[in-house]
């Protein structure tokens, strides 16, 4: 299924939206918007969907979404009947990247903020340690007027970007999105497997690229991408596989080839080891969701 672009209206007096539901249906489809979304739980419970991640979300969660990468909160479904004690209450940001201006973020000052709007590409959860202290500021712009809106956000980016235990949600193959402009070895490496992830390559045509020995390889792979070659192929692999899952219109079979895996039963062991269900368990999934 393809996701839907939402248009956010555009504040009117201010440079970035917040608001607050206490109901399990906003805007309750698979969707992506142009904005990045910074989103806090403080009462609710569901699933999470976010690009090829799917994980519960609870209590206390706070994620930041990236521009344009899709995703979809589905409640759990106490909430939609008149169960009692299921109460909502989410804090939602939507902001561009932009919004402070290019020479804002540009400062010196900035760099990890502007490194933090990067990582939101690829959706990043907060770990729960910084939760408390962010839920709180998150609460007090909602109550705010003027420049300390600003600034409690600013604030808010800060931590996040100094969140070293803080995990991004995606698999290798939604970086497609993300492009490396530079000609750099490393970058061209990265480029080439992702358009060829489904062909076989050798480890010599890779080295070739960064002008290193094959033995050298290894090394220069996890120093600049930060896991193994084998490790990045086979999340750019699966992450393909869920994502034509999702879309619906190939059987497994077609997926698994189309995704570059030969064996059968390292294709089924595999994707389980990375999503935790079998191929067909997961698109089940997604179709209980109604996401499919």
């Amino acid at each position: 299924m393809r996701a839907q672009l939402l248009k956010i209206p555009p504040p009117t007096v201010n440079s970035f939206s917040i608001r607050r539901d206490s109901v399990p249906d906003v805007n309750n489809y698979w969707h992506y918007h142009r904005e990045i979304e910074l989103i806090y739980f403080k009462y609710g419970s569901g699933t999470q969907f976010i690009g090829d991640s799917t994980i519960p979300f609870k209590p206390g969660n706070i994620v930041l979404v990236g521009s344009h990468l899709p995703h979809y909160w589905k409640f759990d479904e106490r909430y939609f009947s008149s169960a009692e004690g299921a109460e909502i209450d989410v804090i939602v940001i939507h902001f561009c990247e932009d919004f402070l201006g290019e020479c804002f973020l540009n400062l010196p000052e900035n760099k990890m903020i502007r490194k933090i709007l990067q990582r939101s590409k690829k959706g990043i959860q907060v770990q729960d340690s910084n939760s408390q202290q962010i839920g709180k500021l998150m609460e007090q712009i909602f109550l705010s007027v003027g420049a300390k809106r600003l600034l409690l956000l600013l604030e808010i980016l800060a931590i996040i970007g100094n969140d070293l235990k803080g995990f991004t949600l995606l698999s290798a193959d939604f970086l497609n999105n993300i492009s490396i402009k530079d000609n750099s070895p490393i970058s061209n490496i990265y480029n080439h497997i992702l358009v060829n992830f489904n062909k076989k390559i050798s480890i010599a045509e890779l080295a070739d690229f960064a002008n290193i020995s094959v033995a050298s390889f290894s090394r220069y792979f996890k120093t600049h991408i930060g896991m193994t070659y084998k490790q990045f192929l086979l999340d750019v692999r699966v992450g393909q596989a869920c994502k034509l899952l999702i879309e619906g219109g190939m059987n497994v079979k077609q997926i698994r080839y189309e995704c570059g895996f030969q064996n059968v039963v390292s294709f089924h062991k595999q994707f389980k080891e990375i999503t935790g269900k079998s191929p067909l368990e997961y698109q089940k999934f997604y179709l209980k969701s109604g996401m499919v």
